[in-house]
């Protein structure tokens, strides 16, 4: 199988960088699973759980919490607004994660933003579900 360069970017620190078999992204408009010779594409992500596969049979899951997907002749490039490791979530973070999320629920009028938040909740209740947390 091809393999292909991806690159994973939080404002605080690179999380990913080599290459890999295949990505699945959380887009906005529903999961993408990015392969080598994608097409170019950008695209916006929601809150959920990008899968990196950088061998046959092995799946690293991330927790992001929004962000850009580049696709292009380069690669992959995401640049999440949080990123969080699988191993490193703990039902605390989650509940953290929640919480932040109810707040700016709580803090608009705006109905894009409620809904982006109702969004992101109901997403982190399901990503703390699939962690048995």
């Amino acid at each position: 199988m091809a393999t292909f360069n991806f690159e994973l970017v939080s404002p605080e620190r690179v999380l990913f960088s080599g290459d890999v078999d295949a990505v699945v992204l959380p887009a906005t408009e529903g999961d993408m699973t990015v392969l080598a010779g994608h097409s170019p594409v950008m695209t916006t992500l929601k809150t959920g759980f990008l899968v990196i596969t950088s061998n046959p049979g092995n799946g690293r899951r991330i927790l992001v919490r929004g962000g850009f997907a580049d696709v292009n002749q380069n690669g992959l490039t995401v640049l999440a607004e949080r990123a969080l490791p699988a191993e490193e979530l703990t039902q605390e973070i989650l509940d953290h994660e929640i919480l932040q999320a109810e707040m700016a629920y709580d803090a608009t009028n705006d109905p894009a933003a409620k809904h982006a938040a109702e969004s992101a909740v109901a997403q982190l209740r399901e990503a703390k579900a699939a962690l048995n947390f």
